[in-house]
């Protein structure tokens, strides 16, 4: 899955691909224009309704998929455990 940088970047590259500024998306989904800059910046933290307001907007959704999980690499993990010597 995405971060939220990465959902932001998408969402302003279609808007701008769009001709939308953003107050004219805004106005088109009535969410607060502040509130579009925190999504494309990705510091939005606020409900699922809302982006998917502003995703469908600019005709993007949301993709859910299984999780990767990511192991150390090898020559990491003795220094995970490395305890403090004094």
């Amino acid at each position: 899955m995405a971060s939220r940088l990465e959902i932001g970047k998408k969402v302003r590259r279609e808007r701008k691909a769009l001709g939308y500024t953003q107050q004219k998306l805004s106005e088109l989904t009535r969410i607060n224009k502040t509130t579009i800059s925190e999504i494309e910046n990705g510091r939005f933290t606020g409900s699922f309704d809302i982006f998917e307001r502003v995703l469908d907007a600019v005709d993007l959704q949301f993709d859910v998929s299984p999780k990767q999980h990511s192991l150390p690499h090898w020559d990491e993990i003795e220094s995970m455990f490395d305890e403090d010597e004094e």
